[in-house]
């Protein structure tokens, strides 16, 4: 099924309401994301992609998700500051989302693309190209510097 993200509406960090259309023209990995889960070291993998292919309107999206074992029980300044201190990330953050049951979104829409299902745990990844079309699902397991999604994103990039 193709999923289209543009229309979506998600709240920022700064507790504004914004539209996916903002980002239209640029290649988007969308995550969940925990401060105290086992994957929780793959901030600085996503942070060193963002660095790598920002000039070429590549963006990270960190959606803080409290679903799996209680692993994102902080506050959103206690999170960003987390990301900062401990992983130098700075991409770009929102508000606390569900990803699994009654789901918020990005991930309501997002949860359709094949395989269809919510996500299973914290740091599930999902592509999106430059028309906010949802290309690719990449699980927990799956490093942000692994060959699979650096060769995802230099595809859509190119």
């Amino acid at each position: 099924m193709s999923v289209n993200i543009s229309k979506v509406q998600v709240i920022s960090f700064e507790n504004e309401k914004i539209s996916f259309d903002q980002f239209k023209g640029d290649v988007l990995l969308i995550v969940n994301v925990a401060s105290k889960c086992g994957f929780t070291k793959q901030y600085q993998g996503l942070q060193n992609l963002q660095n790598k292919y920002e000039s070429k309107r590549f963006r990270v999206l960190g959606f803080p998700c409290n679903d799996f074992g209680n692993q994102e029980p902080g506050e959103l300044e206690e999170i960003k500051n987390f990301c900062s201190i401990s992983y130098g990330a700075n991409f770009q953050l929102f508000q606390k989302v569900h990803a699994k049951g009654n789901t918020t979104e990005p991930f309501t829409t997002l949860n359709k693309l094949n395989p269809a299902g919510d996500v299973e745990w914290n740091f599930e990844k999902f592509l999106i190209n430059r028309q906010g079309e949802a290309i690719a699902r990449f699980k927990s397991s799956i490093e942000p510097e692994s060959t699979e999604i650096i060769e995802a994103i230099e595809k859509l990039l190119d």
